[in-house]
């Protein structure tokens, strides 16, 4: 794909947001800068040559002095590689075109990662645990798994599953739909409401009343007001 002209304001989106899915290779450059002339068409080539799977963003510092200043730029031309939002690699000045071919070749997923990625795509359970098996903690692999037993009433292996991986706000829910799979709530606050005067003696009541909220998400207007009530009681 062409590169992308990113600015102070699209920096954000075009480079930070991208890189958590696709490797971002920000090339800072100006038009009085001899050597960037000259690495600039180098750097659209290869990455051009990726299809896709690098992107070249690139950023005129006298333009974008916000940009300029996250990444402390002293000289240029100055190039970075970005994944998953952080700074994996980079170099200042100009350097010969086989360099460079391999910088960005660097950054291209592995033939397992690939893999991995077309079997979390495929989204069924045999495809799933094959990506597991590559990849054991897998957050994307994991997640999805542990949706589908909890679909399959298999609550007790999707718990399992997600204690592999670092809690986020996705395994969260997942864990409490899990819990909540064998007594599922038709009336978020009826239930809540007869939770509310254990919670604090009780700790599988306040465990139940905690992955209810978490079903109910924050953005239902309840879920604030329980929490709050939760507080109140436990403190």
């Amino acid at each position: 794909m062409p590169a992308i002209d990113v600015t102070d304001v699209t920096f954000q989106s075009e480079v930070i947001d991208r890189s958590m899915t696709t490797p971002v290779v920000v090339d800072l450059w100006a038009e009085w800068c001899g050597p960037c002339r000259t690495i600039g068409p180098i750097l659209e080539r290869v990455t051009d040559a990726t299809d896709g799977q690098v992107v070249l963003a690139k950023v005129n510092v006298d333009e974008n002095p916000g940009v300029s200043q996250a990444f402390q730029v002293q000289s240029i031309p100055a190039v970075y590689a970005l994944k998953d939002g952080q700074v994996v690699d980079g170099f200042v000045g100009a350097y010969p075109e086989h360099v460079i071919e391999q910088f960005v070749q660097s950054l291209l997923p592995s033939a397992s990662a690939v893999r991995i990625a077309e079997l979390v795509a495929a989204g069924d359970e045999a495809s799933l645990r094959a990506a597991l098996e590559l990849e054991p903690a897998n957050e994307s692999a994991i997640v999805a798994l542990a949706e589908l037993l909890v679909e399959q009433g298999q609550a007790d292996e999707a718990l399992q599953l997600l204690a592999r991986i670092p809690e986020t706000e996705r395994t969260r829910k997942v864990a409490a739909a899990a819990r909540l799979s064998t007594s599922p709530a038709d009336d978020y606050d009826q239930q809540l409401a007869a939770l509310l005067d254990r919670v604090k003696s009780d700790d599988d009541a306040r465990q139940q009343f905690v992955d209810i909220l978490e079903l109910m998400g924050p953005d239902d207007p309840r879920t604030a007001q329980y929490r709050r009530q939760l507080t109140s009681r436990l403190y």
